[in-house]
């Protein structure tokens, strides 16, 4: 299986610096991924160093955990909008999510519209470490009615990152018109083939496969 086309090279480690910005940028191209994932502080680099390349750019709001005020997720999105991004990863407010609030919804709402108003993508980051079978079948309801483009298992930063399992539930429960985003700890071909088999229409690795 040809891979590249599914791959969203990424680093979103603390310590990246415009270096590792451009080696991301040029492996990507080189090897013909899909797209590259970078902070938002890189954005305007990264727009820089792709060019008139065929290679999508995406960034993270509310990264990693996603406890930040809705305000504060909606000025991300529209700030990395703005510096050239084609897609958003959003990090779902896993807390208030414990905490039994309808809120997380609405927010999921509120910044699919700002993406679409500029016909952007938008993926909702789960962080399926932290929730039960339920839970996750709650949070793809609502991000789902909520109008998000893909649902994404993991940031990476939070315990196992990408399962099978995972990945083969959240297929089940959406629609045709919505994609799944693995990501976390996916360090070969094989896993990444394993994941795609599952369901994944994109894959988020910080390893050039």
């Amino acid at each position: 299986m040809d891979i590249a086309q599914y791959i969203e090279y990424t680093n979103l480690k603390p310590s990246i610096t415009h270096a590792d910005v451009d080696q991301l940028v040029s492996t990507a191209k080189t090897k013909g991924y899909y797209g590259i994932c970078v902070p938002p502080f890189w954005v305007k680099r990264a727009k820089r160093e792709i060019g008139s390349h065929d290679l999508k750019l995406v960034s993270v709001a509310g990264f990693p955990v996603g406890y930040q005020m809705t305000e504060t997720k909606e000025m991300e999105i529209k700030s990395a909008i703005q510096l050239g991004v084609d897609e958003i990863d959003l990090v779902m407010n896993v807390s208030a999510f414990k905490a039994d609030m309808s809120w997380v919804k609405i927010e999921f709402a509120r910044c699919a519209k700002i993406a679409h108003e500029e016909e952007k993508i938008i993926k909702v980051i789960l962080e399926t470490s932290l929730l039960n079978h339920k839970e996750v079948t709650l949070a793809v309801k609502w991000a789902v009615d909520a109008g998000v483009d893909f649902i994404k298992t993991s940031t990476g930063f939070v315990g196992e990152g990408a399962k099978i399992e995972d990945v083969e539930l959240i297929k089940s429960l959406i629609p045709d018109s919505v994609g799944i985003k693995a990501s976390g700890g996916i360090k070969t071909h094989e896993q990444a083939e394993a994941l795609i088999n599952a369901g994944a229409e994109r894959i988020g690795t910080s390893t050039a496969l």
